[in-house]
C-alpha cells in the first residue's frame, strides 16, 4: 500500500510529508484490455482482486484468472477476439495456451519481447498511478475503492482510451 510519490506545494524549506504504515498491508492487483471494434468506440474491460499478504494466497493473477477476464470480454463484445498479449510469464505458459486453445473465438498475437510502448494497457496504468499520487488511504478496501472509481471513470472516457491506442502508434484497423 505505498502510495505512489508525487509532487506537492509547500512553504519554502518544509517537505510536505505524509506517513503511510506499512504493517500489515496487501496489493491490489488489476488486470485489464482495451476492446476496439470497426465503428465502436474503445473499452476498457478490467478485473480486480485484492491480495491481503496471507500465507499461501497467490501474488498475482493466475491463467484462471485471466481467462476468466477473457471470457467475460468475450461475453461484453459478443463476437471474437483478436488478443494482443505481451509475454508476461502467466500469459506465455503452458497451462494458458492450453487454455487458449480451447477458445475457438480467440486468437492471441504475441507483442515483442520487452516493448510496453505499445501495450496501450500499459498508458491506463501510468495514468491511474499518476491520479493516485499524493494520496494515502488507511485499509486496503478504500485503495481498492479509489481504484475501481479511477477506472470507472476512465470507462466513460472512450477519448482518452483512443488516445492511449494512439500513443502506441499501432494501427489495428482491420485490413
Amino acid at each position: 500500500m505505498r502510495p505512489p510519490k508525487g509532487r506537492s506545494w509547500g512553504r519554502r524549506g518544509v517537505t510536505p510529508v505524509v506517513t503511510v504504515s506499512g504493517s500489515g498491508s496487501g496489493t491490489v492487483m488489476i488486470a485489464g484490455l482495451i476492446a476496439t471494434k470497426p465503428g465502436q468506440l474503445p473499452r476498457l474491460i478490467y478485473r480486480i482482486r485484492l491480495r491481503r499478504g496471507r500465507k499461501g494466497e497467490r501474488k498475482s493473477f493466475s491463467e484462471t484468472d485471466y481467462a476468466a477476464l477473457l471470457d467475460a470480454a468475450h461475453q461484453q463484445l459478443g463476437g471474437p477476439i483478436v488478443l494482443v498479449w505481451d509475454n508476461l510469464n502467466t500469459h506465455i505458459s503452458a497451462r494458458m495456451r492450453e487454455l487458449v486453445e480451447r477458445r475457438a473465438w480467440l486468437t492471441v498475437i504475441r507483442l515483442p519481447s520487452y516493448a510496453p510502448e505499445l501495450n496501450p494497457v500499459e498508458a491506463v496504468w501510468a495514468h491511474l498511478k499518476r491520479s493516485l499520487a499524493n494520496l494515502a488511504k488507511k485499509t486496503l478496501n478504500e485503495l481498492a475503492r479509489l481504484i475501481k472509481t479511477r477506472l470507472k471513470k476512465m470507462q466513460y472516457r472512450p477519448q482518452l482510451i483512443s488516445g492511449f491506442i494512439a500513443k502506441t502508434g499501432l494501427d489495428l484497423k482491420p485490413p
